[in-house]
């Protein structure tokens, strides 16, 4: 389990992106890091049903945390929806 100061960084790094995310009813929460410095976190709201998910996984939040914290080496959502997935939802701002 990551020690407090770094899931401290990783919500900081979080905050700067979750206005984005809420924006569009959505939002990520922190369930782990592991030994090897992958940050686990869970897609909430719109984020957990959206196609775009995969993008904004990746261009948005790993890129906010990866620039805060140099040393983690990637995330992962453990909810990620398949564009194909018939519950999933386009953001509002893409309508």
């Amino acid at each position: 389990m990551a020690n407090l100061e770094l899931l401290e960084k990783i919500e900081s790094a979080l905050d700067t992106i979750r206005p984005y995310l809420e924006a569009d009813g959505g939002n990520v929460k922190i369930l782990e890091v592991t030994e090897d410095q992958i940050v686990k976190l869970e897609l909430l709201g719109n984020c957990g049903s959206c196609p775009m998910s995969t993008m904004t996984l990746r261009a948005g939040v790993e890129e906010a945390i990866k620039r805060a914290i140099p040393e983690i080496r990637g995330v992962e959502a453990v909810n990620i929806t398949t564009p194909d997935d018939p519950r999933a939802k386009l953001p509002e701002t893409m309508m």
